[in-house]
């Protein structure tokens, strides 16, 4: 083993996914030289993009889904006609598997009955009965699947997974939720691909705006629905001011909750932020799924804001509004003490919080700057790996260390739902919790146990899981984790107590 095998189980597992198995050799290339092993991805020019064949972009999506719901009605309507029932989407059986494609079984329709050359229906046979309409392909469901797998496949393969974990870190903080509606579970990936990864080594600014004015999001806090009081729209209708997405803009995605703003400072971004929209199925103001600004929804006038006045300009009055508040000071504590918490300890060092809040401040909010700051700090390589890995870094982290590239997102995903994290899907807009209280109750880690035992059993006769401990942790192994693993009766109970174990549940 290379120099500091402590230090490379912290840069891979504190900073990344984990070791992977096979002949990666992550390990050993993290202890030569464990910072530089971490910075590497950081420095591989638009590193954080994801760019598959097959997905599209949101406007394109928009098309799709508005088309998908047309044919779902004539359906409906086709099946209402026949007496049929409504038809829906076939079911599907799925085995799920870490590598092995899951192949839907669904039941076909029964072929319509045939009549041979010289027959004829009598009066006495019906004619045949016509087949009940079928269900259009749920194109919805399909994009979604198709986003997952590609997220998944880049986590499981990457060198380290540090870019990954902060596209997850990001997209989380500026999180929505599939479930609010078929647009966003359509939007959900394609989200996460145009306003967060562009950005996680760019400007906080810059990710700011483009989160705010994009059609997920403005969907998902309903911002479409808000009208200034006084602008043509609301005075001639009866909906006015929706302040929801305000309120999360300073509370959950730049100040915080006692960041120094009023309530009055949320019903002001309310009003700078009106006319914020995005074309629908049939919008006179562009192509369905586009950002646009809605000026017969605006409030008109000055708006005051955090002290300061801002001139009715438009759509620049809002794009003013959240520059300032990127580089407000709160803003700058804000990040720095979410991401210390999140990949070094629940109740961050002071001192570390410090240092990344003054990179952020001095260089106006440059990301990049920010997490080699969080890399080059010593507290962070000094703390003890304390925290859990929630549901999604623990399964990315079994399929690297299996050597298991998925195929298929169904285990995946149907994991994350019985661990409580469903992908793109947390309860409210403050995203999924980043604490131990979170993920290491006694429920979920028996949930985690079950999961183990099934991979162990599945897999654990083709692995020796001491092998697997080397590649995991190497000298870096407490000798409790490696004489568990070592007096285990079968492999297949080898491989759960490893998956199991300290070094792996732990970043």
């Amino acid at each position: 083993m290379a120099r500091d095998p402590q230090a490379a189980l912290v840069a891979l597992n504190r900073f990344g996914f984990g070791a992977r198995g096979g002949a990666s050799g992550d390990l050993v290339n993290a202890a030569s030289d464990p910072r530089g092993f971490v910075k590497a991805e950081l420095l591989r020019p638009n590193g954080a993009l994801l760019e598959v064949p097959g997905l599209q972009r949101t406007p394109e999506l928009a098309d799709a889904v508005f088309v998908y719901q047309e044919e779902v009605k004539r359906a409906r309507e086709a099946a209402a006609r026949s007496e049929a029932p409504p038809p829906e989407p076939a079911a599907q059986t799925r085995g799920p598997s870490m590598n092995g494609a899951e192949t839907p079984m669904a039941t076909p329709p029964s072929p319509a009955p045939t009549m041979g050359a010289n027959m004829a229906p009598t009066a006495a046979e019906p004619a045949p009965a016509k087949p009940a309409p079928q269900p259009p392909l749920n194109v919805v469901q399909k994009t979604f699947r198709a986003e997952a797998l590609a997220r998944l496949q880049r986590a499981v393969l990457a060198d380290c997974g540090f870019t990954e974990r902060l596209v997850a870190f990001w997209s989380n903080h500026f999180c929505i939720s599939a479930n609010k509606g078929e647009l966003a579970r359509m939007w959900a990936g394609s989200f996460e691909r145009e306003a967060i990864r562009p950005h996680v080594l760019g400007r906080f600014a810059d990710m700011l705006k483009a989160v705010e004015q994009h059609p997920a999001m403005l969907f998902f806090l309903d911002n479409q629905e808000s009208l200034g009081p006084d602008s043509r729209a609301g005075q001639n209708r009866k909906r006015g001011l929706n302040e929801n997405l305000a309120r999360e803009i300073m509370e959950l995605h730049t100040l915080g909750v006692g960041g120094g703003y009023t309530q009055e400072d949320v019903t002001s971004l309310a009003r700078i932020i009106t006319g914020w929209s995005f074309a629908g199925r049939n919008s006179r103001n562009g192509s369905p799924g586009r950002f646009v600004f809605n000026a017969n929804a605006h409030q008109p006038g000055t708006q005051t804001l955090l002290g300061k006045t801002y001139p009715d300009d438009g759509i620049a009055q809002g794009e003013a509004a959240l520059a300032d508040i990127a580089r407000h000071p709160s803003t700058a504590k804000f990040i720095a003490t979410k991401l210390a918490r999140h990949f070094v300890a629940d109740d961050p060092p002071p001192a570390l919080v410090a240092r990344l809040e003054g990179a952020f401040r001095k260089t106006d909010g440059d990301l990049k700057a920010v997490t080699l700051a969080l890399v080059d700090a010593d507290e962070a390589w000094s703390a003890p790996l304390t925290k859990i890995r929630s549901p999604y870094e623990f399964l990315v982290a079994g399929g690297r260390l299996l050597a298991r590239v998925p195929e298929d997102p169904g285990f995946y995903l149907a994991s994350l739902n019985t661990l409580g994290q469903p992908l793109w899907t947390p309860a409210g807009p403050n995203g999924f919790a980043d604490t131990n209280a979170m993920w290491a109750a006694p429920e979920g880690m028996k949930l985690r146990l079950d999961i183990s035992a099934q991979l162990g059993s599945r897999l654990g006769n083709n692995l020796d899981p001491r092998d697997l401990l080397d590649l995991v942790a190497a000298g870096a192994a407490s000798s409790e984790t490696r004489q568990t693993i070592e007096r285990a009766e079968t492999r297949q109970q080898a491989l759960t107590l490893l998956l199991m174990s300290p070094e792996f549940q732990r970043r």
